[in-house]
C-alpha cells in the first residue's frame, strides 16, 4: 500500500484524483490540472509535498561530510539559512539524487531529498558516514510535514497564515530559509515563481492547510507541478537525470563545483569522462502532437532523446527538455518523431517561462 501525507484525508475529501508517486498517495488535481497552473502562475497555488523527505545532519564534522558526499561545495554557505542546490553523486558520476542543502550551523545542516529515492538516499549516506568513518548523526525527519506555496501572491498568503515569520523571511533572498519556533520557512520552490516552502510539525500542517486555502492559496497536485516546472526547465529525477546521467549532461553543471582542491565522489569519473550532450528545450513548431519523454530527436550532429515532454499551459504549445548531441545550438530546428511521424521542433535555451514571463520566442521562425 502506498504512504500517506499528514493530508491525505483532506485531498480526499475535496475530490482529489490520487495516484502512487514513488511510494504515495498523492493529489494529481482537484478538477482542473490547467486551472491549478494558471493560479501559480498568476495568484499562488500549494503543493503537499511533505513525501519529501527533510534529513537532518548534525556532529561536529558535518559540514565536512557534506563537503564529500555532495557535488556543489557547502563551503559557499557561510550564513545561517543559506540553502543549495546539488547532487549527490556515486563513484560513475551518475546522479544518486539531485537536494537542496540547508546550512544552520557547522554541525547543523539539513538536505530535503527526492520521495522515491529517500530509502537509497539515506542508505547511501550511512554507507558513506560508515567508510569514512564520520561522526555525524542522520537523522530523518518524519515528525516534520513540508508544504510550497508558489506564486505572485504566496509570500502575502504565506504572511497572513503565519504572522510571526514575516519579520525573519521579508527580506529572505532566494535559496535561504529561517526558522521561527518550530516552522521553518525556504524562498524556494519547482515552478519558476516566487514562493515559500514551509517545513513544520506534521501535527500542525492540515490545519495550515486549511488557513492557507482560506487566505487565498489553491491547492494544486502533480500534475500542475509537473507542467510548471517543466515550464521552468527544472529536472525531475529518475526522468532527466538518474544513477547512470552525468549532471554535466542533464543540464546541471552549474551544480558541480570542480575548483581545485576538493575531492567528492564521483568527481574522478566527472573529470574523466567529461560532458558528452547537451541539454536544451524544444518547442514543437507542427501540430497534431504532444512531445513525450523517450521519443528520439533527429538533429544535423545525429540523434538524441527526449527526457521530458507536455503541453504547456502557458505557451500554449508543446515543449519538452531533451538530451542532444554536442553543438545543437538554441535556433536549430530538428524532428521529432511522434508516433509514425517527424515533426518539426525548434531548439530553445532554458527555461521557457520564469515568473510568470515567457522567455522563448514562440512563432514559427525565431
Amino acid at each position: 500500500m502506498p504512504r500517506k501525507t499528514p493530508l491525505n484525508e483532506l485531498h480526499r475529501a475535496a475530490g482529489a484524483r490520487m495516484v502512487d508517486f514513488g511510494g504515495w498517495d498523492m493529489p494529481v488535481n482537484y478538477g482542473s490540472q490547467i486551472e491549478e497552473h494558471h493560479a501559480v502562475r498568476r495568484e499562488a497555488g500549494m503543493f503537499d509535498v511533505s513525501h519529501m523527505q527533510a534529513v537532518d545532519i548534525e556532529g561536529h564534522d558535518a559540514r565536512a561530510f557534506l563537503r564529500r558526499a555532495v557535488a556543489n561545495n557547502v563551503d559557499k554557505l557561510a550564513t545561517p539559512g543559506r540553502a543549495l542546490y546539488t547532487c549527490m553523486l556515486n563513484e560513475r558520476g551518475g546522479v544518486v539524487d539531485d537536494l537542496i542543502v540547508y546550512f544552520f550551523r557547522d554541525d547543523w545542516l539539513r538536505i530535503v531529498v527526492n520521495a522515491g529515492t529517500a530509502a537509497k538516499d539515506i542508505a547511501w549516506l550511512e554507507r558513506l558516514r560508515g567508510e569514512w568513518r564520520s561522526q555525524i548523526r542522520i537523522t530523518p525527519r518524519t515528525d516534520l510535514a513540508i508544504v510550497a506555496v508558489q506564486g505572485p501572491r504566496a509570500r502575502e498568503i504565506v504572511w497572513k497564515v503565519f504572522p510571526q515569520v514575516k519579520s525573519a523571511t521579508e527580506a529572505l533572498a532566494p535559496f535561504n530559509a529561517a526558522i521561527v519556533g518550530d516552522v521553518m520557512v525556504g524562498r524556494t520552490g519547482y515552478t519558476g515563481e516566487d514562493g515559500f516552502e514551509i517545513v513544520l510539525p506534521a501535527a500542525n500542517v492540515a490545519n495550515a492547510w486549511k488557513a492557507l486555502a482560506e487566505a487565498g492559496a489553491r491547492p494544486c497536485g502533480l500534475g500542475a507541478r509537473d507542467t510548471l516546472r517543466l515550464e521552468a526547465g527544472m529536472n525531475l529525477y529518475g526522468q532527466d537525470m538518474d544513477d547512470e546521467i552525468s549532471p554535466l549532461d542533464a543540464g546541471l553543471a552549474w551544480t558541480v563545483d570542480l575548483a581545485p582542491g576538493r575531492d567528492f565522489v564521483g568527481r574522478a569519473a566527472l573529470e574523466s569522462r567529461g560532458q558528452r550532450s547537451d541539454f536544451l528545450g524544444l518547442l514543437l513548431l507542427d501540430a497534431g502532437g504532444v512531445l513525450r519523454a523517450h521519443q528520439k530527436v533527429s538533429t544535423p550532429a545525429g540523434e538524441g532523446e527526449i527526457t521530458s515532454g507536455t503541453f504547456s499551459p502557458t505557451l500554449s504549445r508543446s515543449i519538452a527538455l531533451a538530451r542532444l548531441p554536442r553543438g545543437v545550438a538554441p535556433g536549430a530546428m530538428v524532428h521529432v518523431q511522434v508516433r509514425d511521424k517527424q515533426l518539426a521542433a525548434r531548439v530553445v535555451k532554458l527555461p521557457f517561462v520564469r515568473k510568470g514571463k515567457i522567455l522563448v520566442e514562440t512563432k514559427e521562425t525565431a
